[in-house]
């Protein structure tokens, strides 16, 4: 069995995670300063490497300036 964060729809996630970063004007290494995070968090998160939580992909949301629903829904996965 295929682990889920390998899976077409995570792919797609993290996909879009990292285009409502750029969306935003916004690096990596910006969104890690804000968020206090490592920058290394946040390339493990658009790559895949690492799994984001419900929380996490909120906080993320709101620092990109959409809602949570706004930013499933562009994934297709809502």
């Amino acid at each position: 069995m295929q682990k889920s964060q390998h899976t077409a729809q995570y792919q797609k996630l993290t996909a879009a995670l990292r285009v409502a970063r750029e969306a935003a004007g916004l690096t990596q290494a910006q969104v890690a300063q804000k968020l206090r995070l490592y920058a290394s968090f946040v390339s493990k998160l658009e790559s895949g490497e690492r799994r984001i939580d419900v929380i996490e992909l909120a906080r993320f949301c709101e620092l990109y300036g959409v809602t949570l629903v706004e930013f499933l829904e562009s994934t297709d996965l809502a």
